[in-house]
Formats: structure tokens, C-alpha cells, sequence
């Protein structure tokens, strides 16, 4: 009797069990927000974190929790997310940071930095190493939170249309280039464009500039810059890796169910993996597609890199001393940059260049 009474008693235990689990889930709120990107449909990879992310959330919520994901030029112009989480536009965002250099060059923290970390030390720095803290301190007051939202790893060094051998080549050329790349290469004669993705294939066909940057080959390759500029040049030291964000209204963060706030803190990491992954696998081959189709690879000189160097720095210590937002990051950003280049020096950069001369 009293095994059939314990059996009788699991059994209701149970099936309440099973009533109760999407009780649960029904208690939560169905919520649709909105997601800006300043980045194009065409580009898979990176508009595509912002779908990855989006579909992520709703999986871990059960489908309650829906962000709609608008490309570049749909909801906002794309240079202008931040502002739209800002003001309350759209909940979200998805864009780089250094685009609102223009503002604060303190942004570019939380993206790239001329000569700055690559895209691991940038991971580690922003998980581990206080660059989360220090950033999220900084765009508070924009009412804003930031999260890692991707990395390109390093970029190229863009198209041009003619060779670039030496300092003086810099000279009146008119190059779409990040903010702070292009406020590093004034000094040097260039003249810096600011141009959205998607509109910087027909600049670059109609001559209105004579080079262009974006990322790699395989975005590259889809915007067709082959097709309009010859000159494929290596490295894009200005960004050594691009770290993209999400940007969440603070207001509307604070809104949220805990478990919602974890679900996009785990879909914002996964999306910020899965890109920096596709980015590996897929650029090998599409430089090599364009390569034999003619494209020229060069390097940049020594000379101009070292020119270029001189003059990050130059920038760099300057406005430190001039503004405490930007030094506030700068000064423990840069010690943390240097402790991680003697680290890799002694693993793995030896091991790399030997694989890389196996061949």
C-alpha cells in the first residue's frame, strides 16, 4: 500500500510539474523591439551578427522576446544608430563605434584603434581586462549599454587606384577611411572621406575618391571594389580588429525581465564568436578568387607605416592630455596593450611566423 501510495503521489507531482514549466514561461511578457544596424543586407557577415543575435533571444525566450532587425538606411541613416538608441528611436542598435568618433574619439575604444589590439587581446581586454567597465562608464552618458557585438579580425588596408609606395603618394589622396585613421593620415596629406558601405562602391567607380576601406575580402569581394580599383593593399593598421556593438537604451534595458537581460547578454557573445568564425573561414578564399582575377596585393612600405605609427601616437597623446574621458581609457587600454604584444612575441607570434614559412 504505501509503495502504490508514493508511486500515486509522483505521478500528480509530475504532471503538475509538466503544467507548471510553461506556466512559467506564459508568465513572461511578450515584448517586440526594434534593432537599427549601420550595416547593409548584402554583408552577411557583418549585418548578419545582428539576425544571429535576434534569432538567438527569441530561441532562449521561448519566442516572447522578438527584435526586429532593420539594415542600414531602412529605420535610420547608418552613421546615426547610436543616436536613434539614444533618443529612443529603437530599442537597439548594431554598429561601430569609432563611426561616432566625431563626437568623443573616446568611441573608438570600443572598436578599433589605429595599431591597437588585435582581435583576441580586444576580447580579452573587453572581457577581462576593464575595458567593459571603463566603456560602459563612458556611454552612460549617452544613455546607452554597449555589448560585444563581433569582430572582422584584421582588416586590409584598402583599394586604390593607383600605387601607393611612399608617404609623399599620401599627398591629396582622397580615401573613405574611418574617423580616426583618417584624423591619424591628415598630417600626412590624405584627404578622409566618411562614407556608409553601401555607398562606397560608386565613389570609388566615379573617381570622387581616389581609395576606399572596409574590411576584408570577403565582404570586399561582395561590394565589388575589385572591379573599380586595382591596388589591394595590406595591412589595415587602423584596425588590427574591429570590434562592432549592440547598443541597448539604458531605460529600456532596465525595463526588462532578468532573464530577458541574460538572454541577450548570452545571444550577444554568441553573435560576437559566430562572426569573428565566418570571417576566418571565409576571406582565404575569396582573396584568392579576386587574386586570380587580377587584383594586385600590395604592403604597405615601411616608410608609411612608420609614419603612420609616429602620428597615432602623436594624436593619441594629445588628445589624452586634453581630454579625461579619452584618458581615463587610454592610459590603462595602452599598458594592457603592451603587457599583451610581449605575451604574444613570446608564443604566438614566433609560432605563427614559422607556420607561415612552412608554407
Amino acid at each position: 500500500m504505501e509503495r502504490r501510495s508514493f508511486l500515486k503521489k509522483a505521478a500528480v507531482g509530475a504532471s503538475a510539474g509538466a503544467i507548471a514549466a510553461p506556466a512559467l514561461a506564459q508568465s513572461q511578457p511578450t515584448i517586440n523591439w526594434r534593432l537599427a544596424s549601420s550595416f547593409p543586407k548584402s554583408l552577411d557577415t557583418i549585418y548578419g551578427a545582428a539576425e544571429t543575435f535576434s534569432k538567438r533571444v527569441s530561441q532562449l525566450t521561448g519566442g516572447k522576446f522578438n527584435i526586429r532587425v532593420f539594415a542600414g538606411g531602412e529605420v535610420v541613416p547608418a552613421l546615426q544608430v547610436l543616436d536613434a538608441v539614444q533618443a529612443g528611436t529603437v530599442e537597439m542598435g548594431h554598429s561601430a563605434s569609432y563611426y561616432y568618433f566625431g563626437k568623443d574619439p573616446t568611441f573608438a575604444f570600443d572598436a578599433a584603434v589605429p595599431f591597437g589590439l588585435n582581435s583576441r587581446q580586444q576580447t580579452a581586454w573587453f572581457d577581462q581586462g576593464g575595458g567593459r567597465e571603463l566603456t560602459r562608464e563612458f556611454f552612460r552618458d549617452y544613455g546607452v549599454m554597449n555589448f560585444q557585438g563581433g569582430n572582422t579580425g584584421a582588416q586590409m588596408g584598402g583599394w586604390f587606384r593607383r600605387e601607393i609606395k611612399t608617404v609623399k603618394d599620401l599627398n591629396g589622396l582622397k580615401m573613405r577611411i574611418s574617423a580616426f585613421a583618417g584624423r591619424v593620415m591628415q598630417p600626412l596629406g590624405l584627404v578622409p572621406q566618411q562614407i556608409a558601405g553601401g555607398d562606397i562602391y560608386p565613389a570609388l567607380e566615379k573617381g570622387t575618391i581616389d581609395a576606399a576601406e572596409w574590411i576584408g575580402p570577403y565582404d570586399d569581394e561582395k561590394l565589388g571594389f575589385n572591379k573599380v580599383a586595382p591596388f589591394y593593399y595590406t595591412p589595415g593598421w587602423w584596425e588590427p580588429s574591429l570590434q562592432v556593438s549592440f547598443y541597448i537604451g539604458i531605460k529600456e534595458w532596465e525595463k526588462l525581465p532578468k532573464e530577458y537581460q541574460a538572454a541577450v547578454e548570452t545571444a550577444t557573445y554568441e553573435a560576437h564568436v559566430v562572426m569573428q568564425a565566418e570571417y576566418d573561414a571565409r576571406n582565404p578564399a575569396a582573396l584568392a578568387r579576386m587574386l586570380k582575377q587580377g587584383v594586385k596585393l600590395r604592403a604597405f612600405s615601411k616608410e608609411i607605416m612608420e609614419a603612420c605609427s609616429k602620428s597615432a601616437t602623436t594624436f593619441m597623446e594629445e588628445e589624452a592630455s586634453k581630454n579625461a574621458k579619452f584618458r581615463k581609457i587610454y592610459e590603462p587600454w595602452k599598458r594592457f596593450r603592451q603587457d599583451q604584444n610581449q605575451w604574444f612575441s613570446v608564443a604566438e607570434s614566433s609560432m605563427q611566423n614559422f607556420m607561415i614559412s612552412r608554407k
